[in-house]
């Protein structure tokens, strides 16, 4: 059977091709002493994510719960509640508004 490359290096395999081995989007791809093998692939994500689930001994339960975690809504971080005096923190703003100096509001002068 003859295939035709196009400009984009695109080959449409002929039908009867495609109908023997099935039906696969993916092709391993590879050359050898000058030829062109492609080899289907049939990737099987959805069986591979269930094995490793079972190899790690996660249920459904499992699963669900950790979704439902994910989606809540995230609680804010909790915090050591530690006394404000440790800080000095009520002694911040009065601190601070002795130190500013007012600004005085002069027109420039012209030179």
């Amino acid at each position: 059977m003859l295939a035709k490359l196009t400009s984009k290096n695109q080959l449409t395999l002929p039908k009867s091709v495609t109908q023997a081995v099935g039906a696969t989007e993916y092709f391993d791809v590879e050359t050898r002493a000058g030829q062109i093998i492609l080899t289907p692939v049939r990737i099987q994500r959805g069986d591979a994510v269930r094995a490793k689930l079972a190899e790690l001994d996660l249920t459904d339960a499992d699963i669900a719960d950790a979704v439902a975690w994910a989606r809540s809504a995230a609680a804010p971080p909790m915090l050591a509640a530690e006394p404000a005096a440790v800080y000095g923190a009520a002694n911040v703003k009065a601190n601070t508004a002795a130190r500013k100096k007012p600004i005085s509001k002069k027109p420039a002068s012209k030179a």
